[in-house]
């Protein structure tokens, strides 16, 4: 078992005056090519958008991408006719196929009616490959709010046999699976025993048992990873976990 540990301040940084994105592997403009992947994982973006602004609408093709949203509310729209608010606690999956266009806006006001929300939202998008290419553009969301208050780990994406049952929705790969947890001070889960784990802190800290700290926007890459157990720090934390068992074909 090997486990690389990604510092917050170590990763690329993209900066306008309506964003602020954090990638944690080589993205857009930035490019190391030592740092593409991890298991089955591409992006693992940590995004903040400013009110009324966001990403206009552009294509992806062959990519499962999952969105995460820790503060705020994102706006989906695509070229398939979905459209949807995500917000804490809402899973959601696009699978871009042979290919889609879509928009991300902090702009909930147009699709509620309600007052314009002065509130940046920030999200974390994670892409990973698909194990067929060219299937037909899908989307799928599910709130999974109530089912995160219990402190563990919760199965949020999976296209893996024996974990479909548990998860909230399903990616087209049969070797990844996504998990969040909501932790409260001191409390802690282990981690999935996998090939590839990839752990992921946006709020708050936790001790990684064998690593030690990792704060707010660090991360690990866990090479046939055991079972460590994690435990959040004083004011408790949000994880993610990716669970692979494969590297892109």
């Amino acid at each position: 078992m090997t486990t690389t540990v990604q510092r917050a301040e170590d990763r690329f940084t993209t900066r306008t005056d309506w964003l602020d994105s954090h990638h944690s592997f080589s993205f857009g403009r930035h490019y190391e090519v030592s740092n593409t992947h991890f298991g089955l994982l591409l992006v693992n973006n940590d995004d903040i958008v400013t009110p009324g602004a966001g990403f206009e609408t552009h294509p992806h093709r062959d990519m499962e991408i999952v969105t995460w949203v820790l503060r705020g509310r994102l706006v989906h729209q695509d070229s398939e006719g979905h459209s949807g608010v995500i917000y804490p606690g809402l899973a959601q999956r696009m699978s871009a196929g042979r290919g889609i266009m879509h928009s991300e806006k902090n702009d909930a006001w147009r699709l509620t009616g309600g007052p314009e929300h002065d509130e940046p939202v920030r999200f974390v998008q994670m892409w990973v490959t698909p194990d067929e290419a060219r299937i037909d553009p899908g989307y799928e969301q599910l709130e999974i709010a109530d089912e995160l208050l219990s402190g563990g780990l919760v199965t949020v994406a999976s296209g893996r046999a024996g974990q479909l049952d548990q998860s909230a929705i399903r990616i087209n790969q049969k070797d990844a699976t996504l998990h969040a947890a909501r932790l409260a001070p001191g409390a802690s889960v282990a981690l999935p025993t996998a090939p590839f784990a990839h752990l992921y802190v946006p709020i708050g800290s936790v001790v990684l048992e064998g690593s030690g700290e990792l704060r707010a926007g660090d991360a690990a890459r866990i090479t046939d990873a055991e079972g460590q157990r994690v435990t959040a720090g004083p004011a408790g934390a949000e994880i993610l976990v990716w669970e692979m068992h494969a590297t892109p074909r």
